[in-house]
């Protein structure tokens, strides 16, 4: 088959048959690309940076507050006063629930479409979405926010979260862990150039008659799309039977590890296992427990030191507006470590269940988390912020870790034909803890309030709750055993699947064993990272100028 006619073929520069590697490719090449993808969508953690422009889009300089005698339907629809933050806070929601419920839906077109195309789509949904929450902001109709950013753009997180997950498996047979580590820590690191970059956006396009948002949600979109587009058609998939130069598959019965598997299962087959459903558990608990505290970690800070956080005895309530102002931002400082963590700790964590195993990494994570989470009341209690803030941060870090060591885990178990599908199903574990640990830990310290229990004590009995659901997840892990020979998918169903690449992707594989000769010192490699890293690097950079505020 010529590359003319291929690049003819349906889809064309789009379809899978068009990115298959030719001999020489550099699988280096591969994890940017990811990385240009999830630095995009992992503003979603960063949309709170809107949160107080938007609630006084109205008024400007203060809220407008509307009447309390509108309904909530009214108020989705009226122009005439601003929006309340916790109105604003469902695009959380619907972020989280959109991300998990897209990927579980499309995952499997995802396997047969190939990165390229997904990438493509989630590109047009989140930056499409962005516009859409411009016009909303335009015209302001919060629901427009919500139908643009939360439902279009999280089904664009979705397609662009799990995009290259089967891909960089593959790539990197030999490092799985570290390979998923690399592309997931940008969706820990979006909000961190997102953020900053926003902020002095809306300040540059703040008027007497606007507050800059929509501006900024125009120019995201347009910086996004040409990032997201560079990442989707940057992918390539490796042919079928390419491993790495010099590598051998190992031999799971010989590592005493019968937990990986050389076969595959069907996505149709792993999600009625019990395997998956327990491996559902363990991401869910282990998402939960960190969400909920990543999203209250900056008043968790400030109400439980108070004013100890710049050097006075006194309470939150006994401080006075200006004294709040300056916890506050080192709370910002706080907040901004805490990222820092749940980006190291994707690759981290990930690139040492290689060593480990995933098994036993969740084991560290369910193990050492319950005793951290266990520790936090004692440690606010003694005043010892430096420990305080030590544990957080290695719970972020093993939070983080969690979500870059889950698709290795069920590429051991499941195989790697189709492990995008798998994960992608898995991600509504995702969107089940994104609803429940924020609602968990924001009820459980208003009923403590309530209760008159102090502000500074409000957050123990969430910790020793938080503690029992990681042992829940501990015996959850405990029970994943390797999935039964019955399930694997058979010879014929593999030709099948292998059908169509063996047929098409001849022209670009002629020469299987060349493509293990890599070239390893490639300029685009250098040039790759470096356009990924740049702005991560000043994301860092910014991120740790605050972080300095809470060590004064």
């Amino acid at each position: 088959m010529s590359t003319a006619s291929i690049a003819l073929s349906p889809g064309g520069l789009l379809s899978r048959e068009r990115i298959i590697a030719r001999p020489g490719f550099n699988r280096w090449l591969v994890p940017p690309a990811a990385l240009a993808i999830h630095l995009c969508i992992g503003m979603a953690y960063g949309f709170s940076v809107f949160w107080l422009p938007l609630s006084r889009a109205i008024g400007i300089t203060e809220t407008v507050a509307c009447s309390k005698e509108l309904t909530f339907f009214q108020e989705i629809f009226a122009t005439h006063c601003d929006w309340k933050i916790s109105m604003l806070g469902w695009m959380y929601t619907l972020f989280f629930v959109f991300l998990g419920s897209s990927a579980a839906i499309w995952g499997g077109w995802l396997e047969k479409a190939g990165p390229r195309k997904a990438g493509v789509v989630s590109a047009c949904c989140w930056c499409g979405g962005l516009l859409v929450s411009a016009l909303g902001v335009y015209t302001h109709q919060i629901w427009l926010m919500w139908l643009g950013s939360g439902v279009i753009g999280g089904i664009g997180l979705g397609l662009g979260y799990i995009s290259p997950v089967s891909t960089l498996i593959k790539w990197f047979p030999d490092r799985r862990g570290m390979a998923t580590g690399m592309a997931i820590m940008g969706f820990g690191g979006g909000a961190m150039i997102g953020a900053p970059l926003a902020d002095k956006l809306m300040k540059f396009f703040a008027t007497p008659a606007s507050v800059g948002v929509w501006e900024t949600f125009v120019c995201l979109a347009v910086i996004y799309f040409v990032f997201m587009m560079a990442g989707a058609l940057g992918y390539r998939v490796p042919s079928e039977n390419w491993k790495p130069a010099g590598w051998t598959a190992p031999d799971p019965s010989k590592q005493g590890n019968s937990l990986i598997t050389s076969k595959h299962v069907h996505l149709d087959v792993a999600w009625r296992t019990k395997q998956f459903w327990l491996v559902w558990g363990v991401l869910c608990l282990n998402v939960t427990a960190g969400i909920g505290i990543l999203g209250m970690a900056s008043p968790l800070l400030q109400e439980v030191f108070a004013g100890k956080l710049i050097g006075i005895d006194a309470t939150f309530n006994e401080l006075t507006a200006a004294q709040k102002g300056q916890i506050a931002a080192v709370a910002a400082g706080f907040t901004g470590l805490l990222s820092l963590f749940n980006i190291g700790g994707r690759f981290f964590w990930a690139s040492l269940s290689d060593k480990l195993g995933r098994k036993n990494t969740y084991f560290v994570f369910f193990a050492l988390g319950l005793l951290l989470y266990a520790l936090v009341p004692w440690t606010a209690s003694t005043g010892a912020l430096v420990l305080f803030v030590a544990i957080f941060c290695v719970i972020l870090s093993m939070y983080g870790g969690g979500f870059a060591t889950v698709p290795a885990y069920l590429a051991d178990m499941f195989g790697t034909k189709m492990v995008g599908a798998i994960h992608g199903r898995l991600l509504t574990a995702w969107s089940t803890a994104g609803v429940l640990g924020p609602v968990l830990v924001n009820y459980i310290r208003e009923y403590q309030l309530e209760q008159g229990v102090a502000r500074a004590d409000a957050y123990s009995m969430t910790m020793y709750i938080l503690a029992g659901l990681l042992a829940l997840g501990f015996v959850c892990n405990w029970l994943v055993t390797s999935v039964a020979e019955e399930h694997h998918m058979s010879d014929s169903e593999l030709a099948e699947e292998k059908k169509i690449a063996d047929d098409t992707h001849q022209h670009f594989v002629a020469d299987v064993e060349a493509l293990a000769d890599e070239a390893r010192h490639s300029w685009k490699v250098t040039l790759a990272w470096a356009a990924v890293w740049i702005p991560l690097g000043w994301g860092i950079w910014i991120t740790l100028q605050k972080t300095l505020l809470l060590f004064r």
